[in-house]
């Protein structure tokens, strides 16, 4: 029986030779084969715990009618009391069964829950930084949270249908030996009544796939503001942003109500013609009670079955539903689990040495080990950029395909729109492969880093940048998220990073818990505490970007001499403007248009270089103020 919860197999991080349990993203059906694949035996069991829990009303009709006339009719006491024991003991058996086939389902239902929101994290966490090049940020949120959970009602849905399934065949086997006429009726009327609803449901889907796409804006919306929330305050956009938000949540509310009239009217079909069959049953079995090709208790029986028969039959249009709008969530589903890395290591990868001179092809930059080296740039992007080649990033340039359906598009159109995003998501993926199969232009001691295990790199060379994260846990985790330093260690890392005061801020200290990106933190603080963590991961190579935009300048002033100090020795490169890192540096480099222009000391270059003195003269009078 698969567990709760649920063991997920792991995507792996180095080669793609290795055989990697991905899921089927061949098409929406093929997905959801798969995801109930993953849970065939439990599936299995819960569909015959259901059926067993239909069996008072599968059988009772049956087991009362032969009550009635062979006891009540027939004047049998002996039959009416075995006939009674027999029914009390099929209602036993279905409410045990209906207690385990609930407690089946709701682990089912949890696996696919929590099995889709696994393989969500895990292949965020194999793709990285490439994933939101190609897939919007709020469509993986998405198929994380409401997607996953419409995955997990499949699977209940499933094991109730097999069930009643089960149960429909078994209660037309015994109305045939009655009666033929009836057991056809009973027969083909689930098929016939689900087969008439169906023109109602490619309008449904439709409205569900724009109610989706809505929501996936309204949730990346939703993640950008509270992203952003500070600087939203400090420029005075809240109420612009609130504003925007209130649209797109009415735009997906109006969606949620289309959708919801089509479901409506599903339902409705259901309830109608489930009754339309109670009455022609009915209306059948008492002319042929009058003709008396049926007797009162066989009369009484299809009565109990005409009632009964309006469960499968909304059963079975509740399964149509739910299919539905799992096709839609498995298309966007897809989306994100069929892109894989662009990385593959080499057949023969090279050590990389820490200690060696790292080199920068395009920009000409040579950083010389184990100095610190300041880089300059009047434009940010442009350091940015050095920064992620550094570390063998791919540059943020491509805009992420959306998976949602377009509103307007249908039939033919909507098919060319889906292909035309596939096809752009292949391009992108493309490109990515073809950009980190080659030589990607940085050397570590004379070694191109495509040349090296992805995994190396990660370790030799550290790129600490402005989008890096705090996730949810203790103080420790954040800044040792392997458990593999001291106390005296992480204590270090935290006072060179000068972010003592959050410790105390937090009465468990080291146990302290930190929101999703430390949210309960200021913005200086949060940027002190992703210091420390790359500070604390003590990498032959760092790599800082504006590691201290959010700080006072006397706090800048005591981070600047204290990394400065603690990195002796170690190579580190910090990308700054701001005269207090240039104070420490070892080594200066101006940027200009992305390549070398100028290189030395700050004095050297402040005295001797205009460009270099523009750059930085801005921030001179900060450094006047900490003196």
């Amino acid at each position: 029986m698969q567990d709760y919860p649920p063991r997920i197999a792991t995507f792996y991080t180095g080669s793609d030779d290795a055989p990697t349990p991905d899921p089927d993203t061949r098409s929406p059906a093929a997905f959801l084969r798969w995801v109930l694949g993953q849970q065939k035996a439990l599936i299995t069991l819960s569909s015959l715990c259901y059926a067993l829990w239909f069996l008072p009303m599968t059988l009772g009709p049956w087991i009362f009618g032969r009550a009635v006339d062979q006891g009540i009719v027939g004047g049998s006491t002996t039959a009416l009391v075995g006939w009674a024991v027999l029914l009390l003991g099929v209602v036993v058996v279905g409410s045990v069964f209906g207690v385990v086939s609930h407690t089946l389902v709701v682990r089912s239902w949890l696996v696919g829950l929590y099995g889709t929101l696994e393989m969500v994290t895990r292949k965020v966490a194999q793709m990285g930084h490439v994933l939101p090049r190609r897939s919007p940020t709020g469509e993986v949120l998405s198929v994380a949270s409401s997607d996953s959970d419409e995955f997990g009602a499949l699977t209940e849905i499933v094991a109730r249908t097999v069930g009643q399934l089960v149960s429909y065949l078994t209660v037309a086997v015994i109305v045939l030996t009655m009666s033929w006429q009836l057991g056809v009726l009973t027969l083909v009327a689930a098929p016939v009544l689900v087969g008439a609803a169906m023109p109602l449901l490619r309008p449904l889907h439709r409205r569900q796939q724009v109610e989706r796409s809505r929501t996936s804006e309204l949730t990346s919306l939703a993640t950008d503001i509270v992203a952003g929330l500070r600087i939203l305050r400090g420029i005075g956009g809240e109420q612009t942003f609130g504003a925007n938000y209130a649209r797109q949540s009415q735009s997906a509310k109006e969606a949620g109500i289309a959708a919801g009239i089509w479901q409506a009217a599903v339902e409705a079909v259901g309830v109608l013609f489930s009754g339309l069959f109670l009455v022609s049953l009915v209306w059948l079995g008492t002319r042929e009670v009058q003709s008396g090709e049926l007797s009162v208790g066989e009369l009484i029986t299809f009565l109990g079955y005409g009632l009964f028969m309006v469960g499968p039959i909304r059963t079975f249009f509740e399964f149509v539903q739910k299919g539905t709008r799992s096709l839609v969530s498995a298309r966007k589903a897809i989306a994100i689990f069929e892109q894989r890395p662009p990385w593959h290591d080499p057949s023969a990868p090279v050590a990389l040495d820490g200690t060696a001179a790292l080199h920068d092809e395009a920009s000409g930059l040579t950083v010389r080990p184990g100095l610190l080296t300041v880089v300059v740039s009047a434009v940010p992007e442009q350091s940015s950029a050095l920064a992620d080649r550094l570390g063998r990033y791919l540059p943020a340039d491509t805009e992420p395909v959306p998976a949602d359906e377009d509103e307007g598009a249908r039939g033919r159109a909507a098919r060319r729109a889906r292909a035309a995003r596939a096809a752009e998501r292949a391009r992108i993926a493309a490109l990515d492969e073809e950009r980190a199969g080659r030589d990607w232009g940085v050397t570590l001691g004379g070694v191109d880093l495509a040349r090296a295990a992805l995994d190396d790199v990660r370790r030799t060379v550290l790129v600490s940048d402005t989008a890096s994260q705090l996730f949810a846990g203790t103080l420790q985790d954040a800044v040792d998220p392997h458990g593999r330093l001291t106390r005296e260690q992480a204590e270090h890392a935290l006072r060179v990073a000068n972010a003592e005061d959050v410790y105390d801020a937090l009465p468990e200290g080291w146990q302290g818990q930190l929101d999703e990106r430390g949210r309960g933190l200021s913005g200086g603080q949060r940027q002190r505490v992703v210091l420390a963590r790359a500070l604390a991961a003590d990498p032959p190579v760092l790599v800082l970007v504006e590691p201290t935009s959010a700080v006072d300048a006397h706090t800048e002033a005591r981070v600047a001499a204290r990394v400065a100090e603690t990195r002796r020795g170690r190579t580190t490169v910090v990308t700054t403007v701001s005269p207090l890192w240039l104070h420490h540096a070892d080594h200066v480099v101006l940027l200009h248009d992305g390549t070398v222009v100028a290189q030395g000391r700050h004095a050297d270059l402040l005295a001797g270089h205009d460009d270099y003195r523009r750059v930085v003269a801005r921030a001179l009078d900060d450094e006047e103020a900490v003196r």
